[in-house]
């Protein structure tokens, strides 16, 4: 079964880091585009990051620049989200999406997604 099983969640005060993992089953995460979202309670679900796995490159929307950082394991079949310097505006249940790649342009802007994990939360403290 395709799935996405995000990790890596948790509690940290303000200023720390927390990298969040985002392992895929049956398929690969070669040339596919992969999104992380985020969505706090009572507001709209947030585009945080996408990777285009075909090239390795990543969007990193203005929320987070400089603080968040994208990559990908190869062989563990995982995308992580690096997040450092984190704040409490960044408290929010965190997803993984992914969609077979339709060019980086198509990725980073509008791309749409079939497949998500479940989430992991993500609380920062003041």
């Amino acid at each position: 079964q395709v799935q996405l099983q995000e990790s890596g969640g948790g509690s940290v005060q303000a200023g720390g880091s927390l990298r969040l993992s985002c392992a895929a089953s049956a398929f690969t995460t070669d040339n596919y585009c992969v999104a992380w979202f985020r969505q706090a309670p009572g507001k709209e679900r947030e585009r945080v990051a996408r990777s285009y796995t075909a090239d390795s490159t990543s969007y990193i929307a203005d929320s987070a620049k400089g603080r968040f950082t994208t990559s990908r394991d190869i062989t563990a079949n995982t995308v992580y989200l690096q997040m450092n310097g984190l704040k409490p505006e960044d408290t929010a249940m965190y997803y993984c999406a992914a969609g077979p790649a339709r060019g980086r342009p198509y990725c980073f802007a509008s791309q749409g997604f079939s497949i998500w994990g479940p989430g992991t939360q993500v609380t920062v403290s003041s």
